[in-house]
Parts: C-alpha cells; structure tokens; sequence
C-alpha cells in the first residue's frame, strides 16, 4: 500500500513539473512570466509571406521572436504562430462567417473587405494608431473605398491583373493590341487559360466589353456570361494555382494574371511576356485584418505593427512579387535589387503606371466591391456555375460510366486538397530550377 502511495506521490509530483513548465517561464532579465504559450492563428492566401526559403527572412518566426524577446514581460505571456492557408477570398469568407476556425489575422482583398464588413466579420482597431502605420504611403490612407477611415485594415500588397503570354507561341503582333481579345483569339484555341474564379472570369470579359464589373443590373452580367460561352471552346483549362506549370513549361501560350505572380514565372521562362490590357483592368488591394471573433487581438495589432516594419516588410514583398504600399519597401535598395533580378522591368511592370494610367480608357470604377445585396451574390453565382457545367455530359453517360466518375472525383478531391497550398510546390520548384540554371 505505501508503494502505491509513493508511486502515486511521484507521478503527482511528475504532472505538477510538467504543468508547471507549461504555464511559468523566466524573461531574459529573469523575471518570471506565468501563463501558456498563447498560438496567434493566421490565416493567409498560400505563398504570400517570406518563409525562410533560399535563405529568406522568416517573418513568422521572426515575429515569435521579437514577441518573445521584447512584448512577453508586457503581456505576460509566449506567443506561437500557427500559420494557415486559403486559395481564394470566397474560401476564406465562408470559413470565418460560418464560424469553422477562429483566426486573429485575416489577409482579404478589398471587396472582400468591404463585405466582411457589411456583414460585421471584422474587428475595428483603428490602424492609424499603430507606430508603423506611418510606413505606409498616403495615397492608402483615408481613401480606399473598401475602408475610408483604416478602422479595419492595414495595406499588405497591391497590383494590377494583365495578361500573360508566350512570345515563342504567340504573334507579336496579335500581343502588340495590348487587348484582353488575346483571350478570345481562335489562333490559340486550348492554349489559353482563364480563372477559375468568378469575379475575376466575369472580369476579363466585363473590362473587354467596357462594362460595369460591379452592376447591379442582372443583364449585364448575363452580356459577360455569353463572352464567357464565346471563350469556353477556346480555353485549355479553368485554373488558379495551375497557371505556373501551363505557362512556365509553355503547355499555355496566354493567360490573364497578377503582375507579381508574371514576375515569378518569367524568372523560370524568359519567352514569358506581359501587358496590362488597355480596355482597362483590375486594381487590387490585399489588407491585413482581425476578424471579430479574434481571441488574442492585441496580439494581432503587434502581428500587423511588426510586419509594416522595414526587414519583414521588405522580406515579405520580395518574396511575394506583388507591389508592396510600404514606402520603406519601395525605397529600399536591397529591395529594389531583388525584384530587379527576377525581372529586369519589375520596378517598371510594379510601379511605372499608376491605376489611373492603365484605367484611362475604362469608364467606370476598376476595383472590385461588394455586389451589397445576398440575392445578387447568389444570382451571379449561378451565371458562374451554369458556365462550368453548360454542354456538360448526359446523366445517362455519367451513370454507364460510374467507375470512370468515381475515378475522377476522386482525383479532383486529391488536387482540390494540393491547391490549398496556392502554388507552393510550383513556384518553389521553378525558383529552385531557374536558381541552378543561372548558377551555371
């Protein structure tokens, strides 16, 4: 009986040094600090922030770091980073507006914003209150559409979408228009891509078409549907993250895309070219965010402070290749010869035209909001879907073909769950490939 005691007593004695450990440590100065490890959930589009690859600043665990050395004595706590990703805005949205994760920083595009905060899904903390929220260039302040008073957001990268194409495989002097009708030329019929994304699809046509890419009026974007019906013969593939293999390994001769990502893909194949179309094109910014159900939110207003700082900042938008609004960034020589060697026109194609410049010809506004209305939402979804499926195969054959279908499902849930990573794979690869071939 007293050796049961005693084991009893050792292993109490055993939980009690392992609790312990877990909720008490010592700061550098060695005070002691109580509490656990508090996990700072982050939620972001794949391959959007520097993460140690090819000897790059990690800016993750550089924030646990700075955290951890300089805020722990503050908050009287450790923070850990649990990074996750999203592949598009859509994604995102359901997964915080449903309640299925909860996340302290967000990183959605302006409409996006703008919906999320219609529909109170974020957190208002004020940016302007934040040391380094003076980094960030004024034309970003106070004025976007999305968020007028920076109440709910922090710019992390802006851009323009163009069009990609394979100077080996296209004629210059189709590419030479400069016009989104490269996508609609018979010339490259199955070597051309679109996006796998409704705003953007219904966007390639409604910039060709001059139309309102944010009508209200159900008609005009049935007018894009029938450009989109027009195209579908012609297209290759519907992608997203896919559209580094087509084009790099030139299984694609013309897509549209972000400039930043252009930048990217040429560094692996040099007979990759880009315009901005001049009917007019998107505009995008991507903002730092707290949703409301954040359960550490000053945690995620350091998160955001210590990101508009100059080293991550500078990190974070070499690695993305997007056009940062950070003027440290811009500013920053070791910047500006990093972006250069991916591209010797990158601070051209990033920043030489403003959006004003390459919108002159298009009549309405160029970025994305909010289409306000659930109804509507709904509506322009189903115009989506009945493209993806129209002229789609009779149930009959599908139900002679069971096996076959079953089959396919099963790869499209394989691929579905390898594109959350956003391109991860193939744009490491290709950097890993073009690095050995310029080392030799």
């Amino acid at each position: 009986m007293k050796k049961t005691f005693f084991l009893i007593f050792i292993l109490l004695l055993l939980v009690s040094s392992v609790f312990s450990c877990t909720v008490s440590e010592e700061s550098d100065d060695g005070e002691e600090i109580s509490g656990n490890t508090v996990t700072l959930n982050v939620y972001n589009w794949g391959e959007y922030i520097s993460d140690g690859f090819d000897g790059s600043m990690d800016t993750n665990a550089a924030f646990e770091e700075y955290f951890n050395e300089n805020l722990a004595k503050k908050y009287g706590f450790y923070v850990k980073v649990n990074y996750t990703t999203y592949a598009t805005n859509e994604e995102m949205y359901q997964k915080i507006k449903s309640g299925a994760g909860s996340y302290d920083i967000v990183v959605p595009s302006d409409y996006m914003i703008q919906q999320m905060i219609q529909n109170d899904l974020l957190l208002p903390f004020d940016a302007t209150t934040l040391s380094n929220f003076s980094n960030v260039n004024e034309k970003f302040k106070d004025s976007p559409y999305y968020d007028p008073d920076n109440m709910y957001s922090v710019p992390y990268t802006y851009g323009m979408m163009g069009v990609i194409y394979n100077s080996a495989l296209v004629d210059e002097e189709d590419a030479s228009e400069k016009s989104w009708g490269l996508l609609w030329n018979e010339k490259y019929s199955k070597k051309i891509l679109q996006f796998n994304n409704l705003r953007d699809a219904f966007g390639s046509a409604m910039y060709y078409l001059g139309l309102d890419i944010n009508s209200t009026d159900l008609s005009v974007w049935h007018t894009a549907l029938d450009k989109l019906s027009e195209q579908k013969e012609l297209v290759q593939g519907y992608v997203n993250d896919e559209i580094f293999n087509k084009m790099t390994t030139a299984s694609a001769a013309v897509a549209p895309y972000f400039a930043g990502d252009f930048l990217t893909m040429a560094y692996q194949n040099e007979d990759l070219s880009f315009y901005y179309p001049k009917e007019g094109t998107n505009y995008f910014v991507d903002a730092m965010c707290i949703p409301r159900s954040s359960r550490n939110p000053e945690v995620a207003k350091e998160y955001i402070n210590f990101m508009l700082s100059e080293e991550p900042a500078v990190a974070n938008a070499l690695y993305v290749g997007y056009a940062s609004p950070n003027d440290l960034v811009v500013q920053n020589e070791d910047y500006i010869a990093g972006i250069s060697e991916l591209h010797e026109d990158a601070m051209d194609i990033l920043y030489g035209q403003t959006p004003d410049e390459v919108n002159a010809s298009y009549p309405y506004n160029p970025c994305y909001q909010s289409l306000d209305t659930l109804s509507m939402n709904d509506s322009v979804n189903t115009l989506w879907e009945s493209l993806k499926t129209e002229n789609s195969t009779e149930l009959w054959v599908h139900v002679s073909c069971g096996v076959i279908v079953v089959g396919v499902l099963s790869l499209a849930i394989y691929n579905t769950a390898i594109r959350k990573w956003r391109s991860k794979d193939y744009r490491r690869r290709d950097r890993e490939i073009a690095k050995a071939k310029k080392a030799k």
